[in-house]
């Protein structure tokens, strides 16, 4: 299963020594051929190949993984898991993203999370101190930046 670091903020000045840099190329050349599809047959079917690919990945993977006679056992706290992580991503590139483009996107499901780590995002910034995330998407970076004030 993935580590739970994902909600870990980091900066973009971080990102360079905490990722793997084959981990950020990896990402990369998916959103890459991700981009390209979408060129030829507009944005939907893309996406839609991509979770259906990471399910059947993460399938395969989960059964190389379990020892087949707790394959049945261990199915429904796979499925919990795999359904959580994808969830927390998802939260995490909302917000980001939302907080790049200056798009308000709600309330996020990770706010304990961000408060806790101190950082401020969205909504949970005050209106008079919002400044756009400097890069840290870009960066490949899930979770918003501290704040830097």
């Amino acid at each position: 299963m993935a580590e739970d670091n994902q909600g870990q903020p980091i900066t973009s000045q971080q990102a360079d020594s905490q990722l793997d840099p084959a981990f950020v190329n990896a990402v990369n050349e998916y959103l890459a051929v991700a981009d390209a599809q979408t060129q030829k047959v507009g944005p939907n079917g893309p996406s839609l190949a991509l979770q259906f690919a990471a399910a059947r990945f993460n399938a395969h993977h989960f059964l190389m993984a379990v020892k087949p006679m707790y394959a049945a056992q261990e199915r429904q706290s796979f499925l919990d898991s795999a359904t959580a992580v994808f969830r927390k991503m998802l939260n995490q590139h909302l917000d980001g993203i939302g907080e790049e483009r200056g798009i308000d996107v709600g309330d996020s499901e990770l706010t304990a999370e961000y408060a806790a780590a101190g950082v401020m995002v969205g909504r949970m910034k005050d209106a008079a101190t919002q400044t756009p995330a400097e890069g840290y998407v870009a960066a490949a970076q899930a979770a918003p930046p501290a704040n830097q004030a």
